[in-house]
């Protein structure tokens, strides 16, 4: 008898054991056992691919903060250069243009603008007569040029006094054009080609469009990007979390300092509203640190550079925004976690830095909650993730954010449909599971996609490209999260894939599930077999 009775507490124990671990792998999340998250990229923290008619109301917006331009004297027929990237006075003496003949904007007005060269300094004039140079620190009125343009590509460049500068015969950049230049072959008129146009974030619309209207247009998108239908739909389909990206100046909202404009923060508490009402998580993901962490739009680069890891003042003041958000959300019933830092560059971030900042942020976090997730995102570029798990950052709840893209890099470029789906299989799979073996933080999909480089996929190729990332994702042991919401580019847009049926989320959580109950019914039934043949001999 104490044996059959030992066996029925087996299964007992058995069966809670397979329930508990489909349920409530991580904690506080609803409807699964992991997290299965959607992205609400575009939103908070503006990247102009996501919705570019942002930028169409603003004036010259094809000359933002960023944009790197090249100037060629059309009587000369040579290129303005900034010798060895800059240094020293201005020469206007290449024939062909590279590097040193390329400035990047900082935009001031409308017409007026700042230009540094490769190695950083501005160019620089201090007044009429003067010859230009690259040797200015930081940029001020004497650093500032206004640009005319014609129809034509062509510009005549001044200074604030308004006199013209104008290339001379001796190959010299100076302001002392006399008069107003025309449009024919003169000194002062030159050609201007727009080399790169790629930054549209925060930063260039906020600048680009001036304080005034900028609020108007990020009040407006705010407001109707996404509502609480959009939380409703989330739900119907499954989804159990959304991670929130969110800029360092929703910190000092209602008034972050110039050029941002506030208003981040009541958005992001109606979105936690919202997800409370249909018992979704929030992942509040630090997506734009100050300074910039990868010289991205996405994380408001003002011109591409990556400002972030060499001023121990923007790591303070990130640490900042880390506690400002923790001190606010800890306690609502929608928070499930922070992550600190998103993509940080395996180029310019030294990972000391990162790793020490990451460990700050742990502590900073558990001030306010002893449970909530921390999440820390792997350096992107050429960085192993396993640096991180052999870093000891924090001791309980912690979470290394992966971001798994069949794109952005030329190895995907002529991979086939099937090429594509057995890198999955292949690769992302076995790095899951040595991830999920080693014994550390747990392991987060934080970004994925539904697209790839194969031109013309059909609509039964997408369909099982997304059922092998889901299966092998599905592995991931804190879960993970598509990106994004809602997008321009239809693949990108998670709405648009569920409802036009290029993502089966069904299918694959099917999968698991019945893998599970299978597993269940069947030590089940197997106990019960043995006993009952222990009950007949006992009898």
């Amino acid at each position: 008898m104490e044996l059959v009775f030992s066996k029925w507490v087996f299964v007992f124990s058995l069966c809670c054991w397979l329930i508990f671990s489909v349920a409530v792998a991580v904690e506080g999340v609803h409807g699964g056992s992991k997290v299965r998250g959607v992205n609400l990229g575009g939103w908070l923290v503006i990247e102009g691919w996501i919705k570019p008619s942002l930028f169409d109301g603003i004036p010259n917006g094809d000359m933002l903060d960023g944009t790197q331009v090249q100037f060629k004297s059309v009587t000369l027929q040579k290129y303005v250069s900034a010798e060895n990237g800059g240094g020293m006075d201005i020469s206007v003496d290449r024939d062909d243009a590279s590097s040193w003949e390329t400035f990047t904007l900082w935009r001031v007005s409308e017409l007026e603008f700042q230009f540094h060269a490769t190695q950083g300094q501005f160019l620089t004039c201090y007044g009429n007569g003067c010859s230009v140079s690259a040797t200015a620190k930081s940029a001020s009125s004497t650093e500032t040029f206004q640009i005319e343009r014609n129809n034509n590509g062509k510009v005549h460049i001044k200074i604030k006094s308004g006199t013209y500068l104008q290339a001379t015969m001796d190959n010299q950049l100076t302001a002392d054009y006399p008069g107003t230049p025309g449009w024919d072959d003169n000194a002062a008129t030159f050609e201007m080609t727009i080399v790169a146009h790629n930054l549209h974030g925060d930063y260039q619309l906020a600048n680009g469009y001036g304080h005034n209207k900028a609020k108007q247009v990020l009040e407006k998108h705010r407001n109707t990007f996404l509502n609480v239908g959009d939380f409703e739909f989330l739900y119907r389909h499954g989804i159990n979390t959304v991670r929130i990206p969110v800029g360092w100046w929703i910190a000092y909202d209602p008034d972050p300092p110039a050029p941002f404009i506030g208003g981040t923060l009541e958005a992001l508490d109606n979105a936690f509203s919202w997800a409370e009402d249909y018992s979704i998580k929030c992942i509040i993901d630090l997506h734009a640190a100050p300074g910039s962490q990868n010289g991205m739009e996405h994380s408001a680069s003002r011109d591409g550079t990556t400002g972030w890891p060499t001023s121990s003042d923007y790591i303070s003041q990130t640490l900042h925004v880390i506690d400002f958000l923790a001190s606010r959300y800890a306690k609502h019933p929608a928070f499930l976690g922070i992550e600190l830092l998103n993509e940080p560059s395996a180029a310019e971030v030294p990972l000391d830095t990162l790793v020490s900042y990451y460990k700050q942020g742990y502590e900073v976090v558990r001030k306010y909650s002893p449970s909530a997730y921390v999440i820390i995102c792997q350096r992107i570029g050429s960085a192993d993730p396993l640096e991180l798990y052999q870093a000891d950052i924090g001791s309980h709840n912690l979470v290394v954010d992966l971001h798994y893209y069949n794109l952005f890099d030329t190895f995907f470029v002529n991979l086939s449909a099937i090429d594509n789906i057995q890198f999955i299989y292949k690769s992302r799979e076995a790095q899951l599971q040595a991830l999920n073996g080693a014994n550390g933080p747990l392991v987060f999909i934080g970004e994925w996609v539904n697209e790839w480089n194969v031109t013309s996929g059909s609509q039964s190729e997408y369909q099982d490209f997304g059922r092998a990332q889901l299966e092998v994702y599905n592995a991931a042991s804190f879960g993970w999260a598509y990106w994004t919401l809602k997008n321009d580019r239809k693949h990108w847009d998670f709405e648009w894939n569920i409802r036009n049926n290029y993502l089966r989320l069904s299918s694959s959580e099917k999968k698991v599930f019945n893998s599970l109950r299978w597993l269940l019914l069947t030590s089940i039934c197997f106990y019960q077999c043995q006993i009952l043949e222990l009950v007949e001999n006992w009898i």
